[in-house]
């Protein structure tokens, strides 16, 4: 999934002067990155894919932090429409709120092209992102296979608010109609390794049979890991996003299959 995306991010980098209309040199294209978080490994890479793509194109990236609060985020908007800047690619804090920073940058007349998380308001230039639904439909599939159609299950939810967050469990819980797997428990852990620990401990005192975990994505996966390692249990976890810790953590005995 995370190579996919990065794919379009350079097609995007490529394709932006086309946006910045009346600039015939890259030098003065000035391109602002607005990302949710920089306290995931995830969004760390998308930042360094468009930074290198950025620099091999002699484009200026301007790279701001939302910190995952829709407030630092509005502001990150204006700050980069005071800038001057010629297109904006933001990584959404939450689907909702980031309308308010979009309708900003289309009064502006700014082009804005949403990342990872798609916005449920205001003109967007385009949507790049993996297939949300298809990839939660897939570690459905891949459960329902590993359990050999039977089971208990437990699912991580990502930051409620979010497309991601809603279209990977959407496909997931599409691809568990009909089988004899079962969600015992389903609860959110914000996409962060530290709450995944600590809801997986929370959920594993409350349920006792527990065969396989989803997690929204692979932060709150190895959070899932680390929390069952503790217990001596035996529960599979599958993530989303195949970060390099989650590919890293698949070849050790730990059962995580990132998706």
């Amino acid at each position: 999934m995370k190579r996919s995306l990065l794919l379009l991010m350079i097609v995007v980098m490529i394709g932006l002067p086309l946006f910045a209309a009346g600039q015939q040199d890259s030098s003065e294209v000035k391109i602002g990155l607005v990302i949710s978080t920089l306290n995931n490994p995830f969004f760390v890479t998308l930042k360094e894919g468009a930074e290198a793509k950025a620099n091999e194109m002699g484009y200026s990236l301007i790279i701001l932090d939302s910190q995952n609060d829709p407030a630092k985020e509005l502001s990150n908007m204006e700050d980069l429409l005071t800038q001057g800047v010629d297109a904006i690619l933001i990584n959404p804090t939450d689907s909702d709120a980031v309308g308010n920073a979009i309708k900003m940058a289309n009064k502006a007349s700014i082009p804005v092209i949403t990342l990872d998380r798609g916005a449920s308001s205001g003109e967007v230039a385009t949507h790049i992102a993996s297939d949300n639904v298809a990839g939660g439909k897939m570690a459905g599939e891949y459960i329902i296979d590993l359990l050999g159609g039977k089971g208990n299950v437990v699912e991580l939810e990502g930051i409620a608010g979010t497309s991601a967050a809603r279209d990977r469990g959407k496909g997931f819980n599409e691809a568990l109609k009909g089988s004899s797997v079962k969600v015992v428990a389903r609860q959110p852990a914000d996409f962060d390794r530290t709450k995944g620990l600590t809801v997986m401990e929370n959920i594993m005192q409350a349920q006792p049979e527990i065969d396989a975990v989803f997690a929204h994505n692979d932060e709150m996966a190895l959070g899932a890991v680390k929390a069952i390692e503790g217990s001596g249990r035996d529960i599979l976890v599958v993530g989303f996003d195949a970060v390099d810790d989650a590919v890293n953590a698949r070849r050790k005995p730990e059962r995580l299959y990132p998706c």
